[in-house]
């Protein structure tokens, strides 16, 4: 007998679906300065402190394996693009319990990327102005959640403007970096390349230093894989995509090891009190250097917080959309914005927000470290799921836009590579606690998932 009733699928396919007002040059420039985090410019003194100016090994060694994770990501979103991304990706290959594992950990590392960064503006924020800092943390935050609640466009316009002074001040430094390592300031204290090997030599600490400094500066990488997520709200995902991946090659040359090569030839690297790039600009002289690169970080700060809601937002309407996640979260404005997932977002946020200011420093530390290991886990996460869909894409004879290389050797070698990394995590005293707790994150997710998905196989039965 007919029916008017629409089937599920029919009234999947009726739903609002997502913006798609991101343009061209969006996504460009996110996927340009997504390797540029706040963890560049405030972070890698810490990684030089530990392994000299072998540093540079440790990124080197953290920026490949970046690259080969975003050529893998490259290869499933070119030939499947879904905001939800790596998730999606992960349930197709690996089953629906590693899609929920892996979008509600990805979603959590993002959340409490909100208060770190809201604290970090706030800081910077209270030193020029006054007032309290949790007022600046609450003001920036609803601000950033404004914008991304009024349009897509709107984030990507944001994003643009926040990305564009990022790669502006990182290029201004390398080349203001050469032209004192050539002596161009004849005023200026340094000059040359000497502390590359001095006053120790270039590895002072040997190679487990070098370890464990990319251990550090592992997590300074995470954020790049959040245009294969952007990309699905523009006209052209493809062509976004396969942009972004061909070029991040040169993109983590020059941002990364370029400026971390400037630093550590110019400044000796036990001498980095202030922060890596301001010591470096204060030693060559340049006026106001200060309040310049207050100026440089509070943008990152800021474009990082932009990046963080509108990322969890949309792996949480992913998630949602899978029915893995409260179906509230498919909440869609006009203009196509999942606001029920941003505002959840953003309130999950600030609570750990306020959490930094009210928790004793050790409570909020834990908590911390519950998604300390979650960038490992996710590139893990991508490299299975490329093992098993790569094989499949090949074996269909299907053609993408991006191909990972050597496969599936290369692929292999990655995920041989990040358990090594995962493992030495774990004898690191720096970073046992951050392991320990975001294994048991993850096996408290993973959990969750299996009971879920027993779930939907009975109410499917």
């Amino acid at each position: 007998m007919a029916t008017d009733t629409p089937t599920d699928s029919e009234a999947e396919a009726a739903a609002p679906a997502l913006g798609d007002s991101l343009k061209p040059r969006h996504i460009t420039m996110i996927s340009i300065a997504g390797v540029i985090g706040a963890g560049l410019f405030v972070g890698s003194a810490t990684a030089i402190e530990k392994a000299g100016p072998a540093v540079l090994i440790s990124y080197l060694l953290a920026g490949t394996l970046v690259v080969m994770v975003m050529r893998m990501l490259g290869e499933m979103a070119t030939a499947n693009p879904d905001t939800g991304s790596f998730s999606v990706y992960a349930e197709r290959a690996l089953g629906r319990w590693a899609g929920f594992t892996v979008g509600w950990l990805y979603w959590w590392f993002w959340v409490l990327v909100i208060p770190v960064e809201a604290t970090a503006a706030a800081t910077i924020l209270h030193d020029w102005i006054g007032a309290p800092q949790w007022t600046w943390a609450l003001a920036v935050t609803v601000l950033l959640t404004v914008t991304n609640l009024v349009s897509v466009g709107n984030y990507g316009e944001f994003e643009f403007w926040f990305a564009l002074i990022k790669v502006v001040a990182i290029v201004a430094f390398i080349l203001i970096g050469v032209a004192a390592i050539l002596g161009v300031f004849p005023g200026s204290d340094v000059s040359g390349v000497r502390h590359l090997w001095q006053p120790d030599g270039f590895m002072p600490h040997g190679f487990g230093a070098v370890i464990a400094g990319m251990l550090v500066t592992m997590f300074s990488f995470m954020g790049t894989e959040i245009v294969t997520i952007a990309a699905a709200e523009s006209p052209d995902p493809e062509k976004g995509i396969r942009k972004a991946v061909n070029s991040i090659i040169w993109r983590i040359s020059i941002f990364y090891l370029g400026s971390i090569l400037v630093v550590v030839a110019l400044v000796p690297y036990d001498r980095l009190p202030d922060g890596s790039y301001q010591t470096v600009l204060q030693a060559i002289g340049i006026p106001g250097s200060g309040p310049l690169m207050d100026v440089v970080i509070l943008t990152a700060v800021a474009s990082c917080l932009n990046s963080a809601l509108y990322t969890a937002s949309r792996m949480l309407f992913s998630l949602g959309k899978r029915h893995d996640a409260p179906q509230a979260v498919r909440r869609l404005t006009g203009n196509g914005v999942p606001w029920v997932a941003v505002l959840a977002s953003m309130v999950v946020g600030f609570l750990a927000v306020l959490g930094n200011y009210v928790l004793p420093d050790k409570i909020f530390t834990y908590l911390l470290a519950t998604s300390g290991a979650v960038a490992l886990f996710v590139y893990l996460t991508i490299a299975v799921s490329q093992l098993v869909l790569g094989r499949r894409m090949r074996a269909e004879g299907e053609e993408v836009a991006v191909r990972m290389w050597a496969f599936p050797y290369l692929t292999g070698v990655v995920i041989a590579f990040i358990v090594v990394v995962l493992v030495l995590m774990a004898f690191d005293h720096d970073q046992q606690q951050a392991i320990g707790l975001s294994v048991v994150s993850a096996i408290v997710v993973v959990a969750a998932a299996l009971v879920v998905q027993h779930r939907h196989r009975v109410d499917a039965g």
